[in-house]
């Protein structure tokens, strides 16, 4: 009983691989086949249908930056150039060290 389970459990999973296998193999157009000509009609059809398509590119409104994270970091925090400016200490002079505890 243990071998006849085994062995319809192993044709189920090669039939179940087979599907895909044999889908794979059926098209209607196979690698090297040369394409049919196009008729007239066909060919007007694909002209007339790219310069609808570009004249649909034309009707899209220009985008606005966006700044998806704006609302998150409020309005007091300065752009990344300004904090990386303002976090750079200024240079000292020789004159400063001296400072006023000097004797």
């Amino acid at each position: 009983m243990k071998i006849l389970g085994r062995m319809l459990g192993a044709a189920a999973v090669i039939s179940l691989l087979a599907g895909p296998a044999l889908a794979q193999q059926k098209g209607p157009a196979r690698y090297g086949e040369e394409d049919k000509p196009k008729t007239g009609a066909e060919i007007a059809a694909e002209r007339d249908a790219e310069k609808a398509y570009k004249r649909s590119l034309g009707n899209i409104p220009e985008q606005q930056k966006s700044d998806p994270w704006g609302t998150m970091r409020g309005d007091n925090s300065a752009p990344k150039a300004d904090k990386a400016a303002a976090a750079k200490p200024k240079a000292k002079s020789a004159d400063t060290k001296t400072g006023t505890n000097a004797k």
